[in-house]
């Protein structure tokens, strides 16, 4: 029984960066062939509901087993607590012929177009996406128009999906559409987005760091209360470990059903880390998510051998920016180059998993502070969003060292962690603001000549805030809006009830 409650494995945050230049890598196929599953009754999540189903059982027949294995030893005698147990929620990773992991994506300019993407059972080999301009009267489905997705198989050891994807072109920018993804009978419910303006306007997005460990069971929170903090989000960055184990459905699985609906209707910009790479330890053996690739639909403006990894995005007059830190450091510069002096736009954000300087004494990254931050710094890039470190630190205007202030240079780092797994910072003098043992999401907001910034905990209460206002011919003006709580630390927050209690 305690096996059951047991990570399969117990991976640190280690960094993949190496100055080891990683051997040349062939690009994942954007579609898979496999043979059909024998069976979904695979163990890969000890918790998953149809780990524990015999062949045509319902959910709830699984459950029911579920009961009558845990609780029937309670009739006879008291099982004990172990302090070292974690919970992991329930989830059912297998697919069914309806539509589910909806995810919405720009591969193409967010004004005019939008890519979905969703997994099916393989029974659905000709899938579908129907598109129209939304209106409060339910007539607006009659005026559909239906595009045609594309399909490829995935499969891993005894489990296959088909995923789907369809790019909905020809939209009207600031206009408000609702679609739906299926074929024959049977489709997904309606979601609504809206483009984005074709000039540049006020928008607000959230960004998260490392969700990675327990999902579902606790993650799951950070992003819901976002959503709710800000309704209207117009998109959200995600920084890196998304799950724990790259290849793992089960986490994937844990990571749709926490956002549901949310990945649906505001769009993802994901950036991979270190696990969303199987064997990330070994540059020689290191592989990207055999799903990241089947499951988003992302640019595929990037260098050679870094497709849907590293691109960009411009919204509204901002240029969003992802990069790969796992891999390829050297071919990202040139490109990043171009796409810098290129920039049309106003605002630059550029978000990556490994950060620039780190905020817990190890893990530093010389390598991307040589190649890329004298980058960021002549092209005077305003935001640079990081994971990780598994804590939270923001810094301004840092200079050719971790101890230098450069009052010429206006970018400003933040390093932040969306889930449970926690780590101890280290204040360093780059650092406005540190915190430890603390889920938090941030919202971004531009209005004009003005980014509105505000780091919130999963429970919703501010713990850091500035804004960053553009000056004609000048840096950057940070002003500081830092709350008047103190920085959480390990000593004066919540501890566990048991020091042995594990949460991830």
């Amino acid at each position: 029984m305690t096996q059951i409650f047991t990570d399969l494995k117990k991976e640190g945050g280690h960094s993949c960066l190496s100055r080891r230049r990683p051997s040349a890598k062939v690009d994942q196929p954007r579609r898979k062939a496999g043979p059909p599953l024998p069976s979904n009754r695979g163990l890969e999540n000890p918790l998953s509901v149809s780990s524990f189903s015999p062949p045509g059982a319902s959910p709830l027949c699984a459950l029911c087993v579920l009961c009558g294995l845990f609780l029937s030893p309670l009739l006879f005698f008291t099982v004990p607590v172990h302090a070292d147990e974690y919970h992991r929620a329930a989830v059912d990773r297998a697919p069914r012929n309806f539509p589910d992991r909806i995810v919405l994506n720009w591969s193409g300019d967010p004004a005019t177009t939008a890519s979905v993407t969703w997994r099916t059972d393989t029974s659905i080999t000709k899938a579908e996406g129907q598109i129209a301009e939304a209106d409060g009267s339910p007539n607006f489905v009659t005026w559909a128009r239906s595009e045609e997705a594309r399909t490829e198989k995935w499969k891993r050891n005894a489990n296959v999906a088909h995923f789907h994807s369809v790019t909905f072109e020809d939209l009207k920018p600031d206009t408000l559409y609702a679609y739906r993804v299926g074929s024959g009978n049977i489709w997904s419910s309606w979601y609504q987005f809206r483009t984005a303006s074709a000039e540049p306007d006020d928008f607000t997005f959230i960004y998260l760091g490392d969700a990675q460990n327990n999902i579902l069971a606790l993650w799951a929170r950070t992003i819901r209360t976002a959503v709710l903090d800000a309704p209207h989000a117009d998109f959200i960055i995600y920084a890196g470990d998304i799950v724990n184990h790259a290849n793992m459905d089960s986490e994937w699985q844990e990571l749709f059903d926490s956002g549901g609906w949310i990945h649906a209707k505001i769009p993802s910009i994901p950036s991979p880390g270190n696990h969303e790479y199987s064997d990330y330890r070994d540059a020689d053996k290191r592989r990207l998510s055999t799903l990241w690739r089947p499951q988003f639909t992302l640019p595929e403006n990037g260098p050679e051998g870094l497709a849907e990894t590293t691109y960009f995005t411009d919204y509204q007059g901002a240029r969003i920016i992802s990069l790969n830190s796992c891999e390829l450091h050297q071919e990202q510069v040139p490109w990043l180059e171009q796409v810098l002096e290129d920039n049309p736009n106003r605002w630059t954000f550029v978000t990556f998993h490994h950060p620039v300087f780190s905020a817990t004494g190890g893990n530093e990254n010389e390598i991307l502070r040589e190649l890329w931050k004298p980058i960021f710094d002549k092209y005077a890039v305003d935001l640079v969003l990081q994971g990780h470190n598994h804590t939270y630190a923001r810094g301004h205007n840092i200079g050719s060292g971790a101890a230098v202030r450069d009052p010429t240079k206006g970018t400003v780092y933040v390093v932040s962690v969306s889930g449970p797994k926690q780590s101890r910072i280290k204040k360093q003098p780059w650092m406005t603001r540190g915190g430890e043992n603390t889920q938090l999401y941030q919202v971004i907001t531009v209005s004009g000549d003005t980014v509105q910034y505000r780091a919130m905990t999963a429970v919703g209460e501010l713990y850091d805030a500035f804004d960053l206002v553009k000056q004609t011919g000048k840096p950057n003006k940070l002003i500081d809006r830092i709350p008047q709580s103190p920085e959480r630390r390990w000593g004066n927050t919540l501890e566990k009830k048991d020091e042995d209690d594990k949460i991830f």
